[in-house]
């Protein structure tokens, strides 16, 4: 895997989480500069699947299992996505929570990838 782009997803998946919470704190539904940045963040754990799905197609082996690390991966991508369609259908504060809950948890799948890939 690549270290720099599990990184960068931590760090935009924290920051999201600190911008949907604030957003919650101030009682505010998510808006569409939320989504934007939850596109942002989709779009790196993306790039972050297609990296993986190449890395073990192109041979190269995940330290506790392609299986787990398949899963992991596509549970990582879909983590902030589902977080946002959840917030729509609940447009009050609680919606900037559950975005900012799930951003939280990419940021810790990531870390987990991390493990799981041998790092």
């Amino acid at each position: 895997m690549l270290d720099a782009l599990t990184v960068a997803i931590s760090v935009t998946a924290l920051a999201l989480a600190a911008w949907c919470g604030y957003a919650a704190y101030r009682d505010q539904p998510t808006k569409d500069w939320h989504f934007i940045g939850m596109a942002v963040v989709t779009l790196l754990a993306l790039a972050q699947l297609v990296v993986g799905v190449v890395r073990l197609a192109g041979g190269d082996d995940a330290g506790q299992g392609t299986t787990i690390f398949v899963a992991y991966l596509i549970g990582a991508f879909a983590t902030v996505p589902a977080a946002g369609v959840l917030s729509l259908g609940e447009r009050t504060r609680w919606g900037s929570a559950t975005v900012s809950a799930g951003a939280v948890v990419l940021a810790v799948l990531e870390v987990r990838l991390y493990d799981i890939w041998g790092g």
